[in-house]
């Protein structure tokens, strides 16, 4: 499992490497957020759930079922959207309501 960040999408607003846990994601020269050693990622999401462009891609790997499928979200005001891309180009979404998003 790994993350991977597109530089043209990525706006520098440094939220990924402030919400990190490992502290893998640091903003370079350019302003753009990178990540040095990306098996070293836990693969917690907190910075693809933070990026509000998109920049960062979670890798499903083939242990998991994922084929190379990559997860993203887009945030709106009251729902966090999940998007699955398969390599293909195919998409699925999973709507989660920010108010319910810790019911369980």
């Amino acid at each position: 499992m790994s993350i991977k960040i597109n530089p043209s999408m990525c706006k520098g607003c440094k939220k990924c490497s402030d919400v990190c846990p490992g502290n893998l994601i640091a903003i370079n020269h350019a302003g753009k957020a990178e990540i040095a050693c990306r098996e070293d990622c836990w693969g917690c999401l907190s910075c693809v759930k933070d990026c509000e462009f998109g920049a960062i891609r979670f890798y499903l790997g083939a242990d998991i079922g994922g084929r190379g499928t990559t997860l993203y979200t887009k945030a709106g005001a009251d729902e966090i959207d999940w998007i699955f891309e398969s390599p293909e180009g195919g998409k699925r979404k999973m709507t989660i309501y920010r108010k319910d998003s810790n019911a369980y």
